[in-house]
């Protein structure tokens, strides 16, 4: 086994180190701040102003680009600043909304299902009038302001998890596997979205 050299440092007096104590207390005295401590390789922590967001129009736009390759630019800026004003609107992460859009629609603005769901939130008609929405919910705006009120309305009476089956089941939730497809669509914008 090798030991590493024994090095001889000069031992420190009481003396010193009371003095060294005094004039800390007394900096601290009198600046009513602790002395700056030096911390050998540790980053600076981060302010929002040099933090960067991750979930910003282009990069909303190029994951939901990835995913429908026929949209062109403006299309794709379009959708995602409606992501991000609707989502900041309703207080719902814009990852998640992207992820439900990505789920209900493949980021296709003209879906529709067989039981009538429209637009890229796949919102059905019967659910805008009780919320007193009017309009033409198959513009990009207007389905996806409908989907997040909905969205967070559901998550906001029901948690999370049975506020997103409900986006899907209705009151009647049959079952997590939607539930699981968003998460895993979540994760995956997520991922896409740091990159």
């Amino acid at each position: 086994m090798r030991t590493l050299p024994k090095t001889r440092t000069a031992p420190i007096s009481r003396s010193r180190v009371a003095a060294t104590a005094v004039a800390g207390l007394t900096l601290l005295c009198l600046t009513g701040t602790p002395p700056p401590m030096e911390t050998a390789g540790a980053p600076e922590p981060a302010t929002a102003a040099t933090q960067r967001s991750a979930t910003d129009e282009f990069s909303i736009a190029r994951v939901l680009g990835r995913t429908n390759r026929q949209l062109a630019a403006p299309e794709l800026a379009r959708i995602a600043r409606a992501v991000l004003r609707y989502s900041a609107k309703y207080e719902l992460d814009p990852e998640l909304v992207t992820a439900v859009i990505l789920v209900e629609s493949s980021a296709l603005p003209s879906a529709r299902s067989p039981k009538g769901a429209m637009g890229l939130m796949q919102v059905m008609p019967a659910m805008l009038e009780p919320l007193r929405l009017v309009g033409n919910f198959t513009t990009v705006e207007s389905n996806i302001e409908a989907g997040c009120l909905i969205l967070a309305d559901n998550i906001r009476r029901m948690g999370e998890a049975d506020g997103i089956l409900a986006y899907f089941w209705g009151p009647n939730i049959r079952g997590d596997a939607y539930l699981e497809r968003v998460r895993a669509a979540q994760a995956e914008v997520r991922r896409q979205l740091r990159s």
